[in-house]
């Protein structure tokens, strides 16, 4: 006899399908070749969106998260609905220049060049349990560089939240041994 899973699955394939039908693809954007995930339909869509922060927030609702950290700018939809939806604070990762206070970076590298985000210096202290989050989950070179810079803060980043993972582009391999898990895969 198997014995049942502690926690029952969230969602079932109808429930993704018609997430899955909320989000659309614009080619050529932001530059040729590229396939954008459109994931405006969606947010628009109380019911839709209401399901996505629930799905995302299901798998780590027993992991003592204390903040939800988001990235500029998408993960600050889904980051600070998920912070509400698991009774934790949200701190934002922004670009150079974006915030107001004293600052800590990190710099990692792009396909073709760098990129550089920004964290207060005060957001998080040791032992801080961190869960990323953000709507898209590709290389992983956003989600890393932030792990990265909170462990250097002293935070524990417990793991990752996403709303899409493009499976092609090996991102959650890229952000191991993170704990990564993901809605929508295309």
């Amino acid at each position: 006899m198997i014995a049942p899973r502690a926690t029952p699955p969230l969602y079932n394939t109808r429930m993704v399908d018609s997430l899955k039908r909320l989000v659309r693809d614009i080619p050529d954007f932001p530059k040729p070749g590229i396939v954008f995930k459109d994931i405006t339909p969606l947010l628009a869509d109380r019911s839709a969106l209401a399901l996505a922060v629930e799905c995302m927030a299901h798998p780590w609702r027993a992991s003592g998260v204390d903040v939800v950290v988001g990235p500029e700018s998408r993960g600050f939809i889904f980051g600070t609905a998920l912070a509400t939806a698991l009774n934790a604070g949200f701190v934002p990762v922004r670009k150079p220049g974006k915030l107001p206070s004293r600052t800590r970076s990190v710099t990692y590298d792009l396909e073709y060049g760098t990129d550089t985000l920004q964290v207060h210096a005060d957001a998080v202290s040791r032992g801080t349990r961190v869960l990323l989050a953000d709507d898209l989950l590709a290389t992983g070179g956003t989600l890393g560089a932030s792990a990265s810079l909170l462990r250097e803060m002293g935070a524990e980043c417990v793991g990752a939240s996403v709303f899409i993972e493009l499976t092609g582009l090996s991102g959650r391999e890229r952000l191991v041994p993170l704990r990564v898990t993901s809605v929508l895969t295309f």
